[in-house]
């Protein structure tokens, strides 16, 4: 029996409309009052109140597991005759939505989408959490190509035949949404029949399948297999087995390209910590007023190598050099490419070191302007921090500046003493930050607002997080600089 939703409130979640339901439990489509957000919230059915344990174990399962890629829980409560959690309502589109609508996707964003279910699924397997299995439904495509995931995390240890069983179904049920006649058609297909376990004596691992993902976007975006039209190549007049045999052969070498590249993976690195939710409410800034401000959520980190390669990779996969944040950036900027960056990204992946300095995937970017920061932050679906909104975060519930010790430049999960007690990591030091918007230069109250960079750095500890330097020129780039994100509460 299904509980009447009308003024019906689990704590602080009002419920609005039934999502779903099973055996076992109600999905109910609730608004997290505090928060003016909307969730999703598992409610344990009434009749199976004596399966309580084994759901909120299921639920403990899904919190343990915090990665960008998949869905978060925020709460679960158990009291007599009533149990229930809540968890992130994911945006966008499902797969089998879009399936549903018969609209195919080129083989090189297929292979995007791919690529980020595998590391979800990495994720996983380095927790050795078990999973429920993967269904089209449970990958969503949201805003500006962001591919997030439900949590899918259960009770009990990873059993050896879940990866297997996932790669499978994802080799069968992907080949309908491959578009016809595009580039990467055949290597994508191929990567399809091998998680089938075609001609392979063993099925293929979720490293594999990423790497295999990786090297088609790199293909697809460095060599491009549309049929030249250019005067002096192969025209169009071509015979039809000319264009198969030659696409046969291109899609055969890059297979064999691709596949002598991929090695053994590399070791799981620790997750980066969720971003921090800031309340709405009356802050105190920097120059000593108040702004009252809308809830928000700022990234605990700083940017990292890591996280900026992948949108280059985006940015790549879309064969445009600028895909993101165009406006009002000068014609003469043509990547968001950092300084020095392959230099900058070898040494990352390797552990290394890059100008005298130690350097893995998981330390800050630097070397980008104001313009490479704000793209980042548009494909994330977020934006640059204002400087008000900066200092909240360092703030939050605290009602003086907190005395954190200006941190070095460090992986941001090596960071012990330079964050803040709710997590916010870097502030005082590490690198020091863009901001979103031009303000006032209290120095100079009756001149034009300025671009401000905002705390200290490994180069420039100065005032800590009380350290601010104004600009005029958005075009500056430093190895001590780089930048964090904020996304709004809808």
């Amino acid at each position: 029996m299904t509980p009447e939703t009308e003024k019906r409130q689990l704590g602080e979640y009002r419920l609005r409309e039934l999502r779903g339901e099973n055996t076992l439990c109600w999905t109910w489509l609730a608004e997290q009052v505090s928060v003016s957000r909307l969730v999703l919230v598992d409610e344990l059915r009434t009749e199976e109140s004596g399966k309580s344990a084994a759901f909120l174990a299921n639920c403990r399962a899904k919190a343990s597991v915090e990665h960008p890629l998949i869905g978060s829980v925020f709460e679960a409560v158990a009291e007599p005759g009533l149990c229930f959690y809540a968890h992130e309502l994911l945006a966008g589109t499902t797969l089998a939505e879009r399936g549903k609508l018969g609209r195919p996707l080129k083989a090189s964003r297929l292979a995007v989408i791919l690529r980020r279910v595998s590391d979800a699924n990495l994720k996983h397997e380095s927790l050795n959490r078990a999973t429920s299995p993967l269904r089209l439904e449970d990958i969503h495509l949201e805003e500006h190509g962001v591919i997030r995931l439900k949590n899918l995390a259960v009770a009990g240890p990873r059993t050896p035949d879940q990866s297997p069983r996932d790669i499978a179904y994802l080799g069968e049920l992907l080949v309908p949404f491959v578009a016809a006649d595009r580039s990467g058609l055949n290597r994508f297909l191929t990567l399809l029949g091998w998680m089938r376990g075609d001609g392979l004596d063993s099925p293929i691992t979720w490293p594999q399948v990423r790497g295999y993902c990786l090297e088609i976007e790199r293909q697809l975006a460095d060599f491009p297999l549309s049929p030249p039209t250019q005067k002096g190549l192969i025209t169009q007049k071509a015979h039809p087995i000319t264009w198969i045999v030659l696409g046969t052969v291109v899609a055969l070498c890059g297979i064999l390209a691709f596949a002598l590249k991929i090695g053994r993976p590399t070791a799981s690195r620790p997750p980066l910590p969720e971003a921090v939710q800031i309340s709405a409410g009356e802050y105190l800034t920097p120059d000593s007023t108040t702004a009252a401000l809308a809830a928000f959520r700022i990234s605990a980190t700083e940017v990292t190598i890591g996280q900026y390669a992948v949108f280059l990779e985006a940015v790549a996969a879309s064969k445009r050099k600028n895909s993101f944040g165009e406006i009002d950036q000068p014609k003469e900027k043509t990547s968001h490419l950092p300084d020095d960056w392959p230099a900058l990204l070898a040494a990352a992946e390797k552990n290394g070191t890059w100008q005298n300095q130690s350097i893995t995937l998981d330390s800050p970017v630097i070397g980008v302007d104001w313009w490479d920061a704000a793209a980042y932050a548009d494909w994330q679906n977020a934006r640059l921090p204002s400087q008000e909104e900066w200092f909240a975060g360092l703030h939050s519930d605290e009602k003086t500046t907190p005395a954190i010790p200006p941190g070095a430049y460090l992986p941001v999960t090596s960071q012990k003493e330079d964050r803040t007690s709710h997590g916010l990591i870097g502030m005082a030091g590490s690198v020091s930050e863009w901001i979103g918007k031009p303000v006032q230069n209290p120095a100079n109250p009756f001149g034009e607002k300025v671009w401000v960079i905002i705390g200290g750095s490994f180069l420039h500890p100065g005032n800590g997080v009380h350290e601010r330097e104004w600009l005029s020129d958005r075009s500056l780039r430093r190895p001590d600089l780089g930048f964090r994100v904020v996304f709004d509460e809808k």
